[in-house]
């Protein structure tokens, strides 16, 4: 029997990281040994990340080999600077939210716009490099994948690339130089230049570019001039609970659960107007529950209106393996896209596992988005403008009104991670046969 060709996956987030940037790579290296490929994982010893699940941790195979090298990152200067009063340490992450910004605010990010190109893991570039170019030979590597943001895993990925020759796959998860975060930052537009010289260089030396929504696949491939390949995000069904029915009997509450973030880009407010709307005038018992972190101002919003106030809840942020007893009893699921610039190619992750679980999805969204077509292709829900309260209350009305009927039979085949990995292992192929 052939021996799996072994392949060097370079990222930033990697359990216990939570989120869909860290389960598309948990998912791609769960099933490339089934296509051949056996992953090596590098990744940082001592990340900066806030939202963590311990769960995802039982997901890593013993087969697998996952280095981890130490980084500096200067988030930690800022939260020992930053302090509270209570002395606890303040999140970088919620900078962004904040209205009113003092000095030491606007200098820090300043500082990161302007100081730290791409990134502010940029610091682990040099180090990352020089370590693994040992680590290509003694584990006989054949070939190479960075995944960004962070954007400064696609510079470990060049320079490696240009001092050993081995393919080299640049997954991007959002655009660089078009990204919308970077439009949040005071960035000289010097700087701003040489983002893009950086991404060019990428672009120009990767010998596939990946991205994760036809969108951004458009926009990259004009901006890189080659083609883009898409991989997109997706499910996997042995992360369904074996006894999960698809089909929910109505019970005396409609129940609908929304899971994820919710921060300065999205903004569940125009849903809160329509929920309220449709529901209040005629006494229906209803439920609207936030599983994760949810931003003060939505928290305010809901602490100012009685109404809400007892129909709304917030469980906090859960393991992802407890998030499925919490679909089991929606009778709903909502989904809040960016209402931003990259919003049309915005597709969470986590649209995938709603589509699975068999509920209607309501969203505030681009109709004409990415995520809306692959809604309606699965016959699965619908995407409403973000303004479109009216639209929402009459759909949400609808919904609480419709008969129980058969179950739906959705075509989601081709989102099963196990699929979407084969496409990952036949680029690999592609370029490691290309080159033998």
């Amino acid at each position: 029997m052939e021996e799996n060709k072994k392949v060097l996956i370079i990222t930033y987030y990697w359990p216990p990281s939570a989120g869909s940037g860290v389960q598309r790579w948990l998912k791609f290296a769960k099933f490339l040994p089934e296509h051949g490929w056996e992953p090596v994982i590098f990744t940082p010893e001592n990340p900066d990340f806030e939202l963590k699940d311990e769960t995802m941790l039982k997901e890593i195979s013993s087969q697998w080999e996952v280095i981890k090298f130490p980084i500096w990152e200067p988030y930690g200067v800022f939260r020992f600077l930053k302090k509270k009063k209570n002395g606890q340490s303040a999140d970088p992450s919620k900078l962004m939210e904040k209205r009113n910004k003092n000095w030491f605010d606007q200098t820090s990010m300043w500082l990161r716009a302007n100081a730290m190109i791409p990134d502010p893991r940029v610091f682990w570039v040099k180090p990352s490099v020089n370590y693994l170019l040992d680590i290509l030979e003694k584990n006989k590597i054949q070939a190479i994948i960075t995944t960004g943001p962070p954007h400064s895993m696609h510079l470990i990925g060049r320079n490696l690339k240009r001092k050993s020759g081995l393919p080299w796959i640049a997954d991007f998860r959002d655009p660089w130089s078009t990204w919308e975060f970077l439009d949040t930052l005071p960035m000289m537009k010097t700087i701003k230049k040489r983002h893009e010289r950086l991404e060019q260089s990428v672009f120009r030396e990767a010998d596939n570019v990946v991205t994760i929504s036809p969108t951004f696949q458009e926009e990259i491939s004009k901006i890189a001039e080659r083609e883009i390949d898409l991989i997109t995000n997706g499910f996997d069904s042995s992360d369904l609970p074996k006894n999960f029915k698809k089909q929910k009997k109505r019970g005396k509450v409609f129940e609908i659960v929304y899971t994820g973030i919710i921060d300065a880009i999205r903004n569940p407010i125009p849903f809160l107007k329509a929920f309220k709307s449709a529901f209040e005038p005629h006494e229906q018992e209803v439920k609207l529950t936030f599983v994760g972190r949810v931003s003060e101002k939505v928290n305010n919003y809901i602490q100012k209106d009685s109404w809400l106030q007892n129909r709304v809840e917030f469980p906090g942020y859960l393991p992802h393996e407890k998030v499925f007893a919490f679909y089991e009893k929606a009778d709903m699921l909502l989904l809040i896209l960016t209402n931003t610039k990259n919003a049309k190619g915005n597709i969470p992750g986590k649209l995938f596992e709603y589509i699975a679980t068999g509920r209607t999805i309501v969203a505030l969204g681009d109709p004409d988005g990415d995520a809306s077509m692959i809604i309606q292709e699965a016959r699965a829900g619908k995407v409403f403008a973000h303004e479109a309260v009216g639209e929402i209350k009459g759909f949400l009305e609808n919904q609480v009104n419709l008969e129980e009927g058969e179950e739906r039979e959705r075509d989601i085949s081709r989102f099963e991670r196990r699929t979407l990995t084969k496409k990952l292992a036949n680029l690999l192929n592609e370029k490691v046969n290309t080159l033998s």
